[in-house]
């Protein structure tokens, strides 16, 4: 008798990258200062572009950008700009390069405002997250809720870039700060 497949949110089924990113880690709550900041910043580098081509480059990311360390990445330079823009690795766009750069800055800030960036980001939850109950498919999951909006709206005014009510969203998602994995699905929250 052959193994039970696991049943996931239909977008995860296309291949094993997607499949181990959403059994491993989207949905699941984060509470780890760099990861939430490497969250932030590939889910910016997606925009205009699918999210399976920042998974792709994840770990050429992270090579690239000394495994997220924020305090070196605010440190960087032109010339540290144009070397990243030689890098195939990663997607070479000068003003989503900058924006992890003045991303850097600006978490940093944060960091030292709140004592984490984890209490600041988490706080438009009310530090827990937010489950939804989807039936199937992404039908009824929205692109962008009133909280996303206002986070969006906070982290632009601290100077944070490619952080866009959307693209919060989506990081909503991938932090689990939002549960939408959908109903059937293994990952699923159950009362």
């Amino acid at each position: 008798m052959g193994a039970i497949e696991k049943v996931r949110c239909h977008w995860s089924n296309k291949d094993k990258l997607y499949q181990d990113y959403h059994d491993k880690e989207w949905g699941t709550p984060s509470h780890e200062d760099k990861h939430l900041f490497e969250m932030l910043c590939l889910e910016g580098a997606q925009a205009g572009l699918s999210w399976y081509t920042v998974l792709t480059k994840r770990e050429n990311y992270r090579k690239a950008f000394d495994n997220w360390d924020a305090k070196k990445i605010a440190k960087y330079d032109d010339e540290k700009v144009e070397e990243l823009m030689q890098n195939e690795g990663i997607i070479r766009n000068r003003l989503k390069i900058k924006s992890v750069i003045g991303n850097a800055k600006a978490y940093l800030a944060v960091q030292k405002e709140f004592g984490s960036f984890d209490k600041y980001i988490w706080s438009f939850v009310n530090h827990k997250p937010i489950v939804n109950h989807y039936r199937s498919g992404m039908a009824g999951v929205p692109a962008k809720t009133a909280i996303s909006d206002a986070m969006s709206k906070d982290l632009l005014k601290r100077g944070f870039k490619f952080v866009g009510s959307t693209i919060c969203y989506a990081y909503m998602q991938a932090t689990g700060m939002v549960d939408d994995h959908m109903e059937d699905c293994w990952k699923k929250k159950k009362k």
